[in-house]
Order: C-alpha cells, then sequence, then structure tokens
C-alpha cells in the first residue's frame, strides 16, 4: 500500500515570469545622413505566468515531474525604432477545484471552482527604453537605453479539492471505482484489490438532457482524520460534493460488517468537518448480485432498523437498479447549482490583461552613505540599485551613475561623513578614489 505522502492531490513549483527586452542604442545609417540621430527602439515585455482551471484533468500527478515553469523573455529592441516582441505568456492547466498558495508565507493567492477560472501568479517584466527616448538638445547622441525589467519568480503550492454534484464514499473495495464506470463517462483502473485507488476519478453523468458530475472519492477508513491510511488527504475532496452516496458492500466480501463500515466512515466525516456530517447523503448497498433474494431482504432490513435509514440495493457488475440510482442522484440534486452546468454554458476563456512589472524610480537623492572601516565608504540605496541596473551605456557605463548621484549630493554627503582626499568610495561594486 502507498503511503500517505505518495498521493497526487498537492503540488509545489516553481514559476517565473520573463525578463523585459532591453532597449536598443541605435543611430541612423542612410546615405547622405552621415550623423543620423538615435533611433533605438524599445524592448518587449517579458511573458506573464497564468495557471488556469481546466475539466480535462482531476489530478495534480504532472506536478511532480514537471516542477519549473519560466515564461519567455521579452526581445530586446533594434534600429529604425523596431521594438522587441513581447514574450509569449504561459498557461498552466490544473484540475477545477486547485487552490493556488505562496508556497513561503502560505497565503491563497486563487481558488480556482470554476473551469476557466484565471489567475496570473507571475507577470513579466516592463520592457527597456531605447535611446531614442534619451535625446535632448544638449545630448543629441545618447549612447544609452535602458534594460528590461526582471519578471517577477516565486513558489507555488497547488492544493486539489474536487468539485463535484455527487461524491462517492465507502471503505476500500467496496466498488466505487466500479460504479462511476458504469454511471458515467469515467474509465478508472478497476482491479478486485484490498486497497484503495490512489487517484479520485471523476465522471459526467448523462441523465435524460441533463448532467451532472460524480467524484470517485478514493476509500476511507477508519481513523483517517488522524491520517491512518491515506488519512485526510482524501477526506478534504468530500467538502465540496453537494449530495454523498454512502457505498457499502452488503454481501460482506471482505468480512466486515457493513453496518460497523457505515458508521465507521461517518465518524471519520463528523470528525474531519462536522459540516461534512450534514451534507444529503445516499446510502447504497452494492453486490447485491451475489446474495440470494431472502439474505439480501435481511440484510436490508437489518441496516435499516440499525441506522434508521433508506438503503437502495443495487449491482454495479450486473446494472441491477442503476437506472433507479441515476433517478435518485437527479431528483436530490436537481434543485443545486450543477458543476456541470455551469462547465456547459461557460464561455470561452480570453487570458486578462496584466500591466508588466515595473519598478519604481527613485528620486536622485535616495541613497546613503555607509563607512564601512577607516578610509571606506559605500554608497548604498534605492537610486544606486535602480540607475546603476537599470541604465545601460555603451561608453563610459559609470560615468552617467556618478553624474547623477553628485547633482543628488554624492560629494556633499561623503563630506558630511568625514571622507578626506584618496579615501576609496565603493559604487555599485567598483571602487573610486574621492577627490574634493
Amino acid at each position: 500500500m502507498s503511503k500517505p505522502d505518495s498521493l497526487i492531490d498537492t503540488g509545489r513549483i516553481y514559476v517565473r515570469a520573463g525578463k523585459g527586452g532591453d532597449g536598443a542604442i541605435s543611430f541612423r545609417r542612410e546615405k547622405f545622413v552621415p550623423f543620423g540621430g538615435p533611433d533605438g527602439g524599445d524592448g518587449g515585455n517579458g511573458g506573464h505566468v497564468f495557471i488556469r482551471a481546466t475539466t480535462s484533468k482531476n489530478t495534480l500527478s504532472e506536478f511532480r515531474r514537471k516542477r519549473k515553469f519560466i515564461a519567455p523573455d521579452g526581445e530586446n529592441g533594434s534600429g529604425s525604432k523596431m521594438s522587441g516582441k513581447n514574450g509569449e505568456s504561459l498557461v498552466i492547466d490544473v484540475p477545477v477545484g486547485t487552490q493556488i498558495y505562496n508556497a513561503e508565507t502560505g497565503e491563497l493567492i486563487a481558488d480556482l471552482k470554476e473551469p476557466g477560472a484565471i489567475v496570473c501568479v507571475a507577470r513579466g517584466g516592463k520592457g527597456g527604453k531605447g535611446n531614442v527616448h534619451f535625446a535632448t538638445a544638449v545630448n543629441q547622441a545618447p549612447k544609452m537605453a535602458e534594460a528590461g525589467e526582471p519578471g517577477e519568480e516565486l513558489f507555488v503550492k497547488l492544493e486539489l479539492k474536487l468539485l463535484a454534484d455527487v461524491g462517492l464514499i465507502g471503505y476500500p473495495n467496496v466498488g466505487k471505482s466500479t460504479l462511476i464506470s458504469v454511471i458515467s463517462n469515467a474509465k478508472p483502473k478497476i482491479a478486485n484489490y484490498h486497497f484503495t485507488t490512489l487517484v479520485p476519478n471523476l465522471g459526467v453523468v448523462k441523465f435524460g438532457d441533463y448532467s451532472f458530475i460524480v467524484a470517485d472519492v478514493p476509500g476511507l477508513i477508519k481513523g483517517a482524520h488522524k491520517g491512518s491510511g491515506l488519512g485526510h488527504n482524501f477526506l478534504k475532496h468530500v467538502e465540496r460534493c453537494y449530495l454523498l452516496v454512502h457505498l457499502i458492500d452488503i454481501a460482506s466480501i471482505d468480512g466486515r460488517d457493513f453496518v460497523q463500515d457505515y458508521y465507521d466512515i461517518r465518524n471519520e466525516l463528523q470528525l474531519h468537518n462536522p459540516e461534512l456530517s450534514k451534507k444529503p447523503e445516499i446510502v447504497v448497498a452494492n453486490k447485491s448480485d451475489l446474495l440470494i433474494p431472502e439474505e439480501l431482504e435481511k440484510r436490508l432490513k437489518y441496516f435499516k432498523t440499525a441506522t434508521g435509514k433508506e438503503i437502495l440495493p443495487i449491482s454495479a457488475a450486473t446494472g441491477f437498479n442503476i437506472k433507479e440510482l441515476k433517478s435518485t442522484l437527479w431528483n436530490h440534486i436537481k434543485g443545486s447549482k450543477s458543476f456541470f452546468e455551469n462547465y456547459r454554458h461557460r464561455k470561452e476563456f480570453k487570458l486578462p490583461k496584466v500591466p508588466p512589472v515595473s519598478s519604481r524610480i527613485p528620486a536622485i537623492d535616495e541613497f546613503k552613505i555607509k563607512k564601512i572601516e577607516e578610509n571606506t565608504f559605500a554608497v548604498e540605496g534605492p537610486a544606486v540599485d535602480y540607475y546603476g541596473r537599470k541604465i545601460i551605456m555603451k561608453e563610459k557605463p559609470d560615468t552617467y551613475l556618478l553624474e547623477l548621484l553628485e547633482k543628488g549630493g554624492l560629494s556633499a554627503k561623503l563630506k558630511k561623513m568625514g571622507a578626506k582626499e584618496g579615501d576609496t568610495v565603493i559604487l555599485n561594486g567598483r571602487e573610486y578614489e574621492y577627490m574634493e
């Protein structure tokens, strides 16, 4: 039997949006125009990362194999004022009912309860400006441009809680997988194992002109709310089902008391979440075909006397009473908000428009001087970080940053901190000699 931690209803992935493309440093080169002006185009925006809910998946198993999702970067700008192409957004499909958390903080980012529901979990970086934007009356041939902004990145935790109209519950090996394969379009792997299905199955049941969704919630056992067996990993799937179908093995193939089985599972629901025990419930006796009519009638009467509950006998193997079961299910849920109807009537989705990441532009005096040791000073702060990273220079890359910070009072701040002629000043990873 697999251990609880092998279940595939959770996942942890790393997502990174694309970096914005760099702006271009370029000048017109036309015949008879030897000194053409700047024509460097802007970089394209980086691609976003979206997570979308789909009905075509019902597990998070693929995120055990692939855990890293990176959107394309934006293209760099080029000459003739040509902007780079935006990076394509990356869309990650997950089952309907997936909750998305920031894995580092535990914050719930989104709960994708409807098909096509979509959320942006990482925004792409804004493309940098080309040198055409930096021309001034004083500097008509700027040899500088902007670097693109980095995209957002984070670790995301995915947790699936199935959404269905009907949830099949019961001990392992009572026939839930067989039943869902008979009443719906689900095709679960079925074998006569004395342990449970490891993956929940979803199926669409057709009833006349109507349809509804059934989830085969993998087998629960006594102590499941504490993590015994497959534990509360599967109990949470029951939380979002409108109607519960409690399946019991009326033939007691495994030698257990079917009445005790019923009470054990009901107790687990109550202990996990008291609200679960208040959900509408139908009790269904499977494997009726294995008993002679007199014995079947005796056991059905025994169950009703012991529990006070009505019980519907069926045989998933032979089809006995399956039509009656489908009719009973529909009569219970037809007044509810059917998930399948939501699926069918939902319009085709479009990716939402999301603005790219754009850093705040700090004031040129947003920096501070820090004395590291005698005769050595470091210049730090938002202005240094932003302009040191953002500005691309074709020649003398430090000149622009030094001149900019000087306008913000660099020399005055150094002198105030006690800097003297010949002292070392560290700026943007480089060392300079201080001169008054």
